[in-house]
């Protein structure tokens, strides 16, 4: 008889939930906002990762101090009220409340995200320059938060840290060039996320060819990239450069000149033939070859035109005022091309 009422009791109780679980599914939010206000609780600020499931985010919720229940609670509350799956990474500025309260926050309350753009061209310097906020006198350098997020391996997809250059140079070539929605504004979150843009773009190709000639690769791209204004062209003056390359030419390339004055600290606008006589492995109008490293971030049009240089003939190009190029395979032709190109 005891065992009997038990049962009964049991199912009452299983039938009372589920009818209070089905009469609060019943109303909108709005109503139960007006009926049952969310309690007075502290203001917290909860980071949501990406790639996380309703289980983990909440046990995020519960681990940041925001949640007072248990982490299973609120994640079958999620489940219940069809949140388990719209959760987007972000910060969530939440009351400190139980399970069903902050799964009735969730159904409204909106993740804040800040914005990253890594611009095609950027080096080095300008790349820090996104940063420099974060530079105080009780913390590291914006440079130096930059440089140590580039260089450790783990920010990079894992089939990837295989194909890793040494410098901090070469591997912001491997950064894709985007608006990026990030959860912080940490130069590791900024490495992680371009970093996996890029390799899925373009894993494939990677694991297509040695690490040499990828290096290779992103030297010709970043070069492209500064020589090139237009994306119709990049291929054209990848092909320039590969021809170059294989009658052992000097490269004669401005934009490599421009950067290896920057590294010592002169920005120019122009380069002048006293500019030509600077000591450096970057000045390709002396040291033959590609220079040691990448010299910007490539855009993906010029990653492409690296991978797949255009086949032509041309060994010389001059920049038209329109932006677009004039191109020779002859010396004498490229001379009446720079006559051509001064009087347009």
């Amino acid at each position: 008889m005891f065992l009997f009422l038990f049962l009964v009791l049991g199912l009452f109780l299983v039938g009372l939930s589920a009818g209070a679980t089905a009469f609060f599914l019943k109303f909108p939010h709005e109503f139960w906002d007006r009926m049952l206000p969310l309690p007075h609780g502290e203001l917290k600020v909860v980071v949501i990762r990406p790639g996380l499931n309703a289980r983990q985010c909440a046990m995020t919720f519960y681990e940041q101090g925001a949640l007072t229940d248990s982490p299973a609670a609120l994640t079958r509350w999620m489940t219940r009220l069809k949140i388990d799956r719209k959760i987007r990474p972000g910060q969530y500025r939440v009351k400190k409340s139980g399970a069903w309260d902050m799964a009735r926050q969730l159904l409204t309350v909106q993740p804040i995200a800040s914005s990253l753009t890594v611009i095609p061209g950027m080096d080095v310097f300008s790349l820090r320059e996104i940063f420099g906020g974060l530079e105080n006198a009780a913390s590291p350098k914006s440079g130096d938060l930059l440089r140590q997020a580039v260089l450790d391996d783990r920010n990079y997809p894992e089939p990837m840290r295989d194909f890793l250059l040494e410098s901090e140079e070469s591997r912001i070539a491997f950064l894709l060039p985007e608006t990026y929605f990030v959860v912080e504004e940490s130069p590791k979150e900024l490495v992680q996320i371009a970093s996996h843009n890029w390799w899925d773009r373009y894993g494939d190709k990677a694991l297509a060819v040695t690490s040499k000639d990828l290096e290779k690769a992103a030297i010709v791209a970043s070069i492209v990239q500064r020589e090139a204004l237009r994306d119709e062209e990049r291929a054209t003056i990848a092909g320039v450069v590969a021809n170059r390359l294989k009658k052992n030419m000097l490269l004669q390339i401005d934009a490599t000149v421009i950067y290896a004055w920057k590294l010592k600290g002169k920005i120019l606008t122009r380069v002048l033939y006293s500019d030509l006589e600077l000591n450096s492995p970057y000045n390709t109008y002396v040291v033959p070859g590609l220079p040691p490293a990448p010299i910007c971030v490539p855009s993906a049009e010029s990653w492409e035109a690296a991978l797949a240089p255009e086949k032509n003939f041309y060994y010389y190009y001059v920049a038209r005022k329109d932006g677009y190029h004039h191109f020779a395979q002859t010396y004498e032709e490229h001379r009446r091309n720079i006559k051509k190109a001064r009087m347009e």
